[in-house]
């Protein structure tokens, strides 16, 4: 039989202690999920890469907690993507985002914004074939500016992404502030 060592068993315990407690728990004990907006583009609904999307979202472990497809108009668009209002891109990058409907999803898993954009791969479609091949815009985006995705690039940006698209009503049913189509 091994001797006690009570210096080492409260060294462990401190350590599962301090582990157990950076990990953020809900009350029941498991782990939070974490929810971030993913949009499948215009080019992404034209060339019916949908399902095959929709399919790497589920095998990735996300859950789709709600979707819509809706037509941007010119200024929602230009409203989601303000931050971008000051390069030169921008009108392009609005154009192309009215020219056709864009499926908005709500994903939720732990670590959802780093997990998607992982699976999206690099912003630029034409780049990511390269050294991304097997993620989403590796496989089905074009370039730079049709690059079949959007992904929210942190948490804080998720939860403001996701109030621009749905509002919770008191019931707990989400509405959008832009009409559906």
């Amino acid at each position: 039989m091994l001797p006690r060592v009570p210096f080492l068993s409260n060294f462990l315990f401190i350590v599962v202690l301090v582990v157990s407690l950076s990990i953020p728990c809900r009350s029941d004990g498991f782990a939070e999920k974490e929810k971030t907006l993913a949009i499948i583009k215009p080019d992404g609904l034209y060339d019916n890469c949908t399902d095959k999307i929709k399919n790497a979202i589920f095998d990735s472990g996300f859950t789709i907690v709600k979707e819509m497809l809706i037509q941007l108009d010119e200024e929602a668009a230009m409203s989601f993507y303000a931050e971008h209002s000051s390069r030169s891109f921008f009108s392009s990058l609005v154009e192309y985002m009215t020219s056709g409907p864009v499926l908005i999803m709500v994903l939720e898993k732990e670590n959802a914004v780093a997990d998607w954009r992982a699976l999206i791969g690099p912003t630029d479609a034409s780049k990511a074939k390269i050294t991304h091949p097997n993620s989403i815009r590796g496989m089905y985006g074009l370039d730079l500016q049709k690059n079949c995705v959007h992904g929210s690039d942190s948490p804080q940006s998720a939860q403001r992404e996701i109030s621009f698209f749905f509002k919770e009503k008191s019931s707990g049913s989400a509405v959008t502030e832009h009409d559906e189509l």
